[in-house]
């Protein structure tokens, strides 16, 4: 069904309407005019794209330029040159990053130039013509050619050629040239009878040998181009019932093609309209970690306005989020009717290839309800104060989420298990339980971090990555109640705020060791290492080890402060506020389960901001609680 979509969304955006030529970026342009002389500089055909490089430098990239279309891969001892546009080791035989000697060098180079002297054998072109003569007379003396290559050329930029008299025009282009280059692609499909059907279209077809290679794949170390269905040599771990490499996995080569070009789109940050190179495409893909994306997309132009938005959704990202779709921040779905298939695939990519870690078909009004049940499970109060001069976004970006399940020494988005991160995606679209080890994973980096000594600055981002685990563990409980029934059902879930009639032990426990914080906070305010950093991990694992320490310890801060007049009332108040916990429970369990650990966690976060609250609004909270 993935091949399927994808083929129809490359019918859909007219991406295959010529499968003989491609948008590729051309980094290069060589001017020659006849006999082969070259018109120099040799010039610049990049644009600046989207980010910065190091030191805030613009990154730039080639212009997207039609060209014959490419070889699926290239690889093996002798890979083959392309036709007209190619690299500098092929176009000059020269090997920018050393990495070949001359011998190579020269053998691609003339490959290159063999392609372009069989061009000009059956068109007589002119243009072809003063190519051939440039690279005829760059092979006799390179020394003899001026080839003024700048230093910032890349060993795996483009470079393109342009015949003199047509301006701008590629030489690919001219008619004749075209004309030739159709027929070289036609002789070079599989001729006979198809014994297989495509998977994709259900015709009879030889299969493809090599698939297309995908661009944009995130992988650790940057993104790069990796094969969809890599497939080696016959040997026995490729075959399967009689069947060898592509043999059980039958499409044809158009197909492949199509769903190749249909991915790259996705893929791509900014995909070109084929028809017009000039303009952008919308994005239709969010990157969820250093080597995992999610790609999505629609089967009816009209759900375009929502997949404006879907990215900057999950993105929380206000200034690209249309007013009709902010209510799903709210957790209240968009009045939406539109029944249009959504789909979503989830790709990682690793050791040269790309995996697929899921794949969700749904239609775009469930997409956008299940959106809002998970931002409404996600709901929390932040501890994190607000940002000078404005608010908090108006929810917790996705890969937010996940980074703050990665250990601070980790590059924090490397540190995101790829299957985690497409579980996630996962449930959010489809309205199914989270994964349990994001309770896990949340619960251990919160008790991690809670005690970690920090400067200011420090101290700032690791309470956000704590609300934003806080947020995880509060959506994982509530869901795992709602659909799994995995907890007991004597409660309510648990609320966006602190609930003073959650009866849960592990909430109550968390509410009480907030209490006992803020009185050591205000009787000890310069105290070095606190009963946080000293006791939340033991006691929120066993209280009936910590809790009665922690407890005489609070008694007696208490007295001292009931001494001091501008302390006597607080003091007071949060030693009514341990009783009246207390009163709640009957015990102090020796253990607790991971999950009340969550609720650990969740009570004593949300006391822990009710305690710091106004007075007034402490009471419209109240009032809200018991409406």
């Amino acid at each position: 069904m993935i091949l399927q979509a994808l083929y129809k969304l490359a019918e859909d955006e007219h991406l295959i309407d010529d499968l003989d030529y491609q948008l590729t970026p051309v980094a290069w342009l060589v001017r020659v005019a006849d006999g082969g002389v070259l018109l120099p500089p040799i010039q610049s055909n990049h644009i600046e794209a989207k980010g910065t490089g190091a030191k805030g430098v613009p990154k730039l990239e080639g212009m997207r330029r039609r060209v014959p279309t490419r070889a699926p891969s290239r690889s093996g001892t002798k890979p083959p040159a392309e036709f007209l546009v190619d690299n500098p080791l092929y176009v000059f035989g020269t090997s920018v990053d050393e990495k070949y000697g001359k011998d190579v060098a020269s053998q691609r180079a003339s490959d290159f130039r063999e392609k372009v002297r069989r061009c000009w054998q059956q068109t007589g072109d002119q243009g072809v013509k003063a190519v051939l003569d440039f690279l005829d007379a760059v092979a006799a003396d390179p020394q003899a050619v001026d080839l003024p290559l700048t230093p910032k050329v890349r060993s795996n930029d483009l470079f393109a050629f342009v015949y003199a008299p047509d301006r701008d025009m590629l030489v690919s282009d001219r008619p004749l040239v075209e004309q030739y280059w159709r027929e070289v692609r036609r002789s070079s499909l599989p001729s006979g009878a198809g014994t297989f059907r495509c998977l994709v279209t259900g015709a009879p077809c030889i299969p493809v040998e090599k698939h297309p290679k995908l661009k944009h794949v995130p992988q650790k170390g940057g993104a790069g181009d990796l094969a969809l269905v890599p497939l080696g040599s016959p040997s026995d771990s490729f075959e399967s019932y009689g069947w060898i490499k592509n043999d059980n996995a039958p499409v044809s080569p158009c197909a492949s093609e199509a769903c190749a070009r249909a991915l790259n789109r996705l893929l791509d940050p900014a995909p070109r309209d084929p028809a017009n190179p000039q303009l952008v495409l919308p994005r239709r893909n969010l990157r969820l970690s250093a080597d995992t994306v999610v790609c999505y997309w629609a089967a009816d132009k009209r759900s375009d306005d929502f997949l404006s938005c879907f990215g900057a959704l999950l993105d929380a990202n206000p200034d690209e989020v249309k007013a009709l779709y902010q209510s799903v921040w709210r957790g209240i779905p968009p009045t939406l009717e539109d029944p249009s298939a959504f789909y979503a695939l989830t790709l990682s990519g690793a050791q040269g290839r790309a995996t697929v870690r899921d794949w969700f078909e749904s239609t775009v009004q469930t997409v956008a309800g299940n959106l809002a049940q998970h931002f409404a499970d996600l709901s929390i109060v932040r501890n994190t104060p607000k940002p000078k001069g404005r608010d908090h976004p108006p929810h917790f970006r996705l890969r937010d989420l996940l980074e703050s399940l990665a250990p601070p020494a980790e590059h924090r988005s490397e540190g995101v298990p790829a299957p985690l991160a497409a579980e996630l995606v996962r449930a959010a679209l489809h309205k199914t339980p989270y994964p349990f080890s994001l309770l896990q994973r949340a619960v251990l980096r919160f008790r991690a971090e809670i005690a970690k000594q920090t400067d200011e600055k420090e101290w700032w981002s690791v309470l956000d990555r704590n609300d934003a685990r806080v947020a995880l563990i509060k959506a994982v409980i509530n869901r795992s109640k709602r659909v799994l029934a995995r907890l007991p059902n004597s409660y309510e879930e648990v609320k966006q705020d602190m609930d003073p009639t959650n009866a849960n032990p592990g909430y109550l426990l968390g509410r009480l060791m907030a209490v006992v914080e803020r009185m050591q906070q205000l009787t000890l305010p310069d105290v070095g290492s606190t009963v946080v950093d000293r006791f939340f991990s033991g006691a929120s694992a066993s209280p009936a080890a910590a809790f009665p320490r922690l407890l005489k310890n609070m008694r007696h801060h208490a007295s001292k402060a009931k001494d001091d007049d501008k302390k006597r009332g607080t003091a007071r108040w949060l030693d009514g506020q341990a009783d009246d916990i207390l009163t709640k429970l009957p015990s102090f369990p020796p253990y607790l389960s991971l999950e009340q650990q969550g609720f650990f966690v969740l009570g004593y976060h949300q006391q822990r901001h009710w305690l710091w609250m106004s007075k007034e609004d402490r009471t419209q909270l109240e009032a809200r609680s018991q409406a």
